[in-house]
């Protein structure tokens, strides 16, 4: 998949082609109904498929202190985008110049002369231009005017209500990865580079990978039961911290550790993908590292019941 940052970086060869816009932070079952929208109508018109999409997300530049936590660093989004057969993706900064455009100039700038757009899949909830101004409607007047169709995504449910973002984001707060595979179609993961920390795991006996998050916040905080897939790695069962180190450390941002319960992996510099797949309790602050080396071995050994008797019900 090509990315294209920016209407700067757009070229003659980039036009025409059909096209969707979002966030697709998770892109999830939803998302990937509208890149199949996106691809039949690619193949209707015999014409590359390009998504345009924003960094910062819009609500991150707009109210960054209350902003909904991202589900994916923008290197997992374009991953996942391109293993769905995307052509393109065009990344626009959102930035005041972009949010002061009108819904107009928006949608010439972006559509009309930047990509030559000849369809255009958009949600019918869609908003654009300054304070959103523009809506569906518009878009399609647009596109009557400007000789390219605009048609509207189709909604996807599980058990009676929309799979969204903000869906997926409560399941995972509350550790219900029922429903958020059901929203993803996939286990949840957090991809990163293994950094180097304190190595106050490696002091209390329970040495872990210190993997970088490229995000202000993330959707879920605990212990976890996941896997991790790696160079050397597939499928090996782990545990996770996700959280601030209460015990440890006095800071605010979230870190993720990975304890591998079985060998011992250099794995500094190594990407890691790491799937979450049980919650075993809370991130808490523990009176003195005595009790918190305790309670690390008893969730390992908790991790380690529930592998089990995960084996045993498949």
């Amino acid at each position: 998949m090509e990315l294209l940052r920016g209407l700067k970086g757009l070229r003659p060869q980039h036009r025409p082609c059909v096209a969707t816009i979002g966030a697709f932070d998770g892109v999830h079952l939803g998302h990937q109904a509208v890149v199949a929208q996106l691809a039949e109508q690619g193949r209707k018109y015999d014409l590359p498929t390009t998504v345009v999409t924003f960094e910062p997300l819009p609500r991150e530049y707009l109210a960054a202190d209350t902003a909904p936590a991202r589900l994916q660093s923008f290197r997992e989004r374009f991953e996942a985008l391109a293993a769905l057969g995307v052509d393109r993706l065009l990344c626009l900064r959102f930035d005041e110049k972009l949010r002061q455009m009108s819904a107009e100039q928006f949608a010439d700038q972006v559509f009309v002369t930047g990509l030559g757009v000849r369809s255009l899949v958009l949600g019918d909830d869609f908003r654009f231009g300054h304070d959103r101004e523009g809506g569906f409607s518009l878009m399609q007047a647009i596109g009557e005017r400007e000789g390219f169709t605009t048609l509207a995504t189709k909604t996807l449910e599980f058990e009676g209500d929309r799979i969204s973002s903000t869906r997926l984001r409560n399941a995972l707060a509350t550790g219900d990865f029922v429903t958020s595979r059901a929203c993803l179609g996939r286990d949840y993961e957090i991809c990163g580079r293994v950094i180097f920390g304190r190595q106050l795991g490696r002091q209390i006996g329970t040495p872990t990978a210190n993997i970088a998050l490229r995000r202000g916040s993330v959707p879920l905080s605990g212990v976890f039961a996941v896997t991790v897939n790696g160079p050397g790695l597939s499928d090996a069962p782990a545990i996770a911290n996700v959280g601030v180190r209460p015990t440890l450390s006095a800071g605010s941002r979230a870190n993720l550790e990975v304890h591998i319960l079985d060998g011992d992996h250099a794995l500094y510099g190594e990407r890691l993908r790491v799937r979450f797949l049980h919650k075993v309790r809370e991130e808490q602050r523990f009176e003195s590292v005595d009790v918190l080396k305790a309670q690390i071995h008893e969730d390992i050994d908790g991790a380690r019941r529930w592998f089990a008797s995960s084996v045993k019900d498949r």
